[in-house]
């Protein structure tokens, strides 16, 4: 149940279908597609309760194998070249598995649609699927990169009234406005914890809060800034150290909710054609988040770029 795919003129999880393999008939050569890394089989017990989108059969695949034997498609010498989170997106050509592929129309531009591979479409997806934002509530959102800012965005499409953004990065402020933040906190510009200074602003804590950086001990203290009795905390980052969380049973004991988030909760097969025509129709905001396009040999630049927190995303492009 493999798709063998070719770049199209750009790169970031997004593909161009070269070949199929046995068994596979829900795509063509030519078909254009998003590539992601989690999939959606679709029988097993996840996919069919309605209540989550990690599917027990393609579920994130952090060795570097396919999933179906758990041996890679790639080798150079004879020495196996593995696959990155199922999708190999910094390669001409790769093979997915077919459950992690999903078929878009060919008019969409996939140098921007690529983004709902990924970060715009899960933090869309933990404003509205995970957290289910009301009208008229409190948000606040630790880190502003394109995962934050499309929580923010989310946020905004639901009614929020305050959309409190944090961020150490003083450049952040001014171009979160666009996404729909409507106060900016620098921890760094406050003598109080900034967990206090959210709880002044939001008379007691916030109704949701969301943890993007990837720091768990940012997690702790995005469950302090909610408030008591219904204030749930999401948190969206992936930890590089320290994976454990640790927090006072109290903040449970009054109410609050602490909740994971891995793509936003999208069914990638079932659910993303939905964005790309929430995109088509301009409900949603996706080419904002593009800020550099720059060519594969300078790739490294681009991660440079990043880590500098100079750019949200940057849209690799292969020559054809």
């Amino acid at each position: 149940m493999e798709v063998r795919t070719m770049l199209g003129s750009s790169l970031l999880f997004f593909r161009i279908v070269e070949s199929v393999g046995q068994g596979v008939t829900e795509f063509t050569e030519g078909d254009h597609v998003l590539t992601v890394f989690i999939g959606e089989c679709g029988k097993c017990r996840q996919c069919t309760s309605g209540k989550s989108n990690i599917c027990e059969v393609l579920g994130l695949e952090r060795r570097g194998v396919m999933h179906c034997d758990q041996r890679t498609r790639f080798s150079i010498n004879g020495e196996p070249i593995y696959h990155y989170c199922a999708v190999s997106s910094f390669s001409e050509y790769t093979v997915v598995h077919s459950g992690c592929a999903v078929k878009i129309s060919s008019v969409v531009p996939l140098e921007k649609v690529c983004l709902l591979s990924c970060g715009v479409a899960a933090g869309l997806g933990a404003a509205w699927n995970v957290a289910d934002i009301s009208n008229g509530s409190s948000v606040v959102i630790f880190g502003l990169g394109t995962v934050g800012l499309s929580v923010a965005q989310g946020a905004k499409l639901r009614g929020a009234s305050q959309i409190i953004g944090v961020d150490t990065n003083p450049e952040k402020g001014e171009n979160a406005k666009a996404f729909g933040i409507t106060a900016f906190i620098n921890p760094h510009d406050s003598k109080d914890p900034i967990q206090q200074v959210i709880k002044n602003l939001t008379d007691g804590g916030a109704d949701y809060s969301f943890e993007c950086i990837g720091d768990t001990g940012m997690v702790t203290t995005a469950l302090q800034a909610c408030c008591d009795g219904w204030g749930l905390t999401v948190t969206l980052g992936v930890p590089k150290v320290k994976p454990e969380v640790t927090a006072h049973y109290g903040i449970f004991l009054t109410g609050r909710t602490l909740k994971g988030s891995l793509f936003g909760g999208w069914k990638p097969k079932s659910d993303l054609p939905s964005l790309v025509d929430m995109y088509t129709k301009k409900e949603i905001q996706v080419d904002e988040y593009i800020t550099h396009n720059l060519p594969f040999e300078d790739v490294n630049k681009a991660f440079n770029l990043m880590r500098e927190g100079k750019c949200l995303r940057c849209v690799i492009h292969m020559a054809k």
